[in-house]
């Protein structure tokens, strides 16, 4: 607790601040709070990572009705987890979660072990804050957390200058969540501080007339809270480039293929790629028969964290395709299969006719 800013109130005081206007202000009527289970918390969690709420509500609502048990998760196949993760984006977080209940059937007897943060953490996709979010809400037991809600709302708190993702400062933000976690209402004081930073210490545009810890907060007695917790040092995005073949046969089909199962697009389906159109050029003389080509539809961009990719689609239509691979599948427009799709594609097969991605 050394390297821990100086409290800005008790631990008691926080908490009691906190707690009034939870119980006034709150969320508690949250789909994976009732009925409240170590399973839907962690799925909730996972979901929740760098995606807010709202997004949140109906994807977590139709995964927990294919997979109302971990076991039901653990059993099924990979393509039908990303497929109802399409859209989520980050879809590590979706191969990892399919991972963790396979682990957790065979070396946990089905049952997550949510008494635990280090048996939690062991499990891919499951960090200290998350798996301290699962123990705290589903047990009631003590453990923090430390999620960006929670490293911004102490971050103004106490004016504490640096970026989060800087271990140093990481370390006093966890002492800091250490010191004002309780030892009762975990699950209330859990929801509570998550909510706070969501609904009023925003981003940018921080309630902060209405918050109960203006009189002590630093960052708004020095009138600047968004100056807090400061961004990481921008770099410039580099930009890639693609080029995405959407190969059609006589009955409209789309030919994908699937990704690796790790690294972009991980495991989800998605239009042939190549970096050159020699490449493109080779793979038709290989693959397809009378080829049609389409003029090169308009590039379009998609971000990534760390680069941008430029997508060139190309159109091009085939009688047949010879060599067909195993890892690639027509896919029928008009009656599209349960497949985890990458976003640029979802897209651009949305372009070609009115296109719902189907929920079972």
């Amino acid at each position: 607790m050394a390297d821990m800013p100086a409290p800005r109130l008790t631990a008691a005081e926080f908490q009691r601040r906190l707690l009034d206007w939870f119980d006034q202000y709150g969320r508690h009527d949250l789909p994976w709070q009732s009925p409240r289970s170590a399973y839907r918390v962690w799925v909730s969690e996972i979901m929740l990572q760098q995606t807010q709420v709202a997004t949140v509500i109906p994807y977590f609502e139709r995964f927990m009705a294919r997979f109302p048990t971990l076991e039901a998760l653990a059993s099924a196949p990979q393509d039908e987890v990303l497929h109802l993760w399409t859209g989520l984006g980050y879809y590590a977080r979706a191969r990892n979660l399919h991972k963790a209940a396979q682990l957790t059937v065979a070396q946990h007897g089905a049952e997550l072990p949510s008494e635990s943060v280090d048996a939690l953490t062991a499990l891919p996709g499951i960090g200290r804050s998350t798996a301290g979010a699962i123990v705290a809400q589903s047990t009631g037991r003590r453990a923090a957390i430390l999620d960006g809600n929670v490293k911004r709302s102490l971050a103004r708190l106490h004016a504490l200058p640096g970026w989060p993702g800087k271990k140093a400062v990481e370390q006093k933000l966890w002492a800091l969540a250490e010191y004002y976690t309780p030892s009762a209402r975990l699950a209330d004081y859990t929801q509570a501080i998550m909510d706070f930073g969501a609904t009023l210490c925003k981003r940018s545009k921080p309630d902060c007339l209405s918050c109960p810890f203006n009189d002590v907060c630093l960052a708004y007695a020095q009138g600047e809270p968004k100056r807090y917790p400061e961004s990481k040092p921008k770099k410039a995005l580099p930009t890639r480039q693609t080029i995405m073949l959407m190969l059609s046969d006589s009955q409209g089909r789309v030919w994908l293929e699937k990704r690796p199962p790790s690294g972009l697009w991980g495991g989800l389906w998605s239009l042939p790629q190549f970096d050159k159109h020699g490449e493109l050029n080779d793979w038709l003389e290989d693959h397809a028969v009378n080829p049609a080509r389409g003029s090169t539809a308009p590039s379009f961009y998609h971000t990534f964290s760390h680069f941008r990719l430029e997508i060139t689609p190309q159109p091009v239509t085939c009688d047949r395709l010879g060599g067909i691979r195993e890892s690639g599948v027509w896919y029928d427009i008009n009656d599209p299969p349960a497949l985890g799709l990458a976003a640029p594609v979802k897209a651009l097969l949305s372009q070609l006719t009115p296109f719902t991605l189907t929920q079972s």
